[in-house]
């Protein structure tokens, strides 16, 4: 059994792997589509489960409630960015421009969850409630992933 910041640490590494992969594709091809939905769905569904878990408890609490507000704006900033890549022809040099902003974004926000954030909540929360938002992240996780797909 791991705790929600092991848990969370453990999709980060997968992300920064999904996000090379992305950028390691050329143009308009069936890899590049792949690899950019499969991304797409699994940092979705992450950072959903995430504000249901992790976030829900540091917004109720007056001590972590910007660092929490703070997290939340950036699924939101992410979202936008894969919207609009979405919506992109995946060959121009507009669309790997914008990829490599939502990389670096998302690098960013990672590191910072993993440095800040999570070093804030450890402090604030019982290790069994570390364990407990666990749980809820592995069960929300599949439900959102099915939502967002």
């Amino acid at each position: 059994m791991t705790d929600i910041f092991t848990r969370l640490k453990q999709d980060h590494d997968q992300h920064r792997e999904m996000l090379d992969r992305v950028a390691a594709t050329s143009g308009d091809s069936q890899e590049r589509r792949e690899a950019f939905e499969k991304l797409r769905i699994d940092v979705s569904a992450h950072a959903n489960a995430e504000e249901q878990s992790l976030y829900a408890e540091m917004l109720g609490r007056p001590e972590l409630q910007d660092k929490g507000r703070h997290s939340v704006a950036e699924h939101k900033e992410a979202d936008e960015y894969f919207e609009d890549l979405v919506d992109m022809d995946f060959d121009s040099s507009g669309w790997l421009t914008r990829f490599k902003t939502l990389k670096e974004r998302l690098e960013h926000h990672m590191d910072e969850e993993e440095n800040e954030i999570f070093a804030a909540a450890r402090k604030d929360l019982s290790d069994d409630r570390a364990m407990e938002l666990a749980e809820i992240f592995n069960d929300r996780k599949p439900v959102e992933k099915q939502d967002v797909a």
